[in-house]
């Protein structure tokens, strides 16, 4: 079934071609090992090039047995492996932690994928991840792009982030390990909720379960793919009004848009500036639309990370503070 899904998976979504070269994010946990061994298997019948990648966050004690596992396990495979650790803690300054983790490993994995001139980076998250996703969101507040949780492709820069557990339960996924004897590492803090996620895993999404719906995560995991589907086509709409004018938007043009897309086409010059949306909220875009909509020229709005918003005669002025602009 584990196989068989993944299969589907992969298909159905055009995750992996013949000749791929792969870098695989494995941590020692059982996601990461599925998915390695799901690789593995493809290996010959897709004349893959695979590569293992860790990284070592530095959070517990042992955290470098994490390390030497997976060295071990992927030379046994017969699969290259790049490890590296980082003291996470020190790097979190402003913002979360769990940002400041993801940061450094897709840093790290990236590195590691141009060392070996790869293009495509493989992760293990499963559908209990999706739903965890999708919730977190939901309760920190999120419009349609966060709400459609985790995508099973998804563009970083020249890299394409592959996700091919991303319809399979944790259950399937130790069950398949079970079945093949395969004994993963296990985070002890996983079980520890001294993270968001580790509330909505432990506490939340049981409740849900026992007292509401008994298939939540599967709900929580196809109003996703639905939702993200959604923002594509969104997406693929804002896109074709932004080309060639990222940062510089014709008012006259923007204001004829529906407010779904104009929306997009902010979040996308924004993008464009400071390379990413992360902490830009619904409240960020609601002051550019009154900006736009109730302000006189010549007013700005000053966004985080150094971004601001200039309503000059003619054009609303995306830009960086750290530059001037010519308006």
């Amino acid at each position: 079934m584990f196989i068989k899904q993944a299969r589907v998976t992969i298909k159905n979504n055009n995750l992996i071609q013949n000749k791929d070269r792969i870098v695989i994010g494995v941590s020692g946990g059982p996601d990461s090992l599925a998915l390695l061994f799901l690789l593995q298997s493809l290996k010959d019948e897709m004349y893959l090039t695979l590569h293992v990648a860790h990284l070592d966050h530095m959070l517990r004690k042992d955290s470098y047995k994490d390390a030497e596992f997976v060295k071990a396990l992927a030379e046994k495979l017969g699969i290259p492996v790049t490890c590296g650790k980082i003291n996470v803690k020190k790097f979190v300054i402003n913002g979360s932690f769990e940002e400041a983790a993801r940061n450094a490993r897709l840093e790290f994995l990236f590195t590691t994928a141009r060392k070996i001139n790869a293009k495509k980076i493989a992760l293990g998250h499963n559908l209990d991840d999706q739903a965890e996703t999708v919730l977190m969101r939901f309760l920190r507040g999120s419009g349609l792009f966060g709400l459609g949780g985790i995508i099973p492709k998804r563009k970083f820069a020249d890299f394409e982030i592959i996700r091919p557990l991303i319809e399979i339960t944790r259950a399937e996924i130790n069950k398949y390990l079970q079945e093949k004897n395969i004994k993963p590492r296990i985070d002890s803090t996983n079980s520890q909720d001294i993270y968001f996620r580790n509330k909505i895993r432990n506490q939340l999404l049981p409740l849900l379960e026992r007292e509401y719906n008994k298939n939540i995560k599967e709900i929580l995991a196809n109003t996703a793919q639905s939702l993200g589907a959604d923002y594509d086509c969104l997406e693929e709409i804002a896109e074709k009004f932004i080309k060639g004018k990222r940062t510089r938007i014709n008012l006259k043009k923007l204001g004829s848009l529906h407010p779904a897309i104009k929306r997009l086409v902010f979040r996308k010059a924004i993008s464009y500036i400071k390379g990413d949306t992360r902490s830009i909220s619904f409240q960020h875009i609601k002051e550019i639309e009154d900006l736009l909509s109730n302000r006189p020229v010549n007013s700005i709005v000053d966004l985080p990370k150094e971004v601001s918003v200039l309503k000059n005669k003619h054009f609303l002025v995306f830009y960086s503070r750290k530059n001037s602009i010519n308006t």
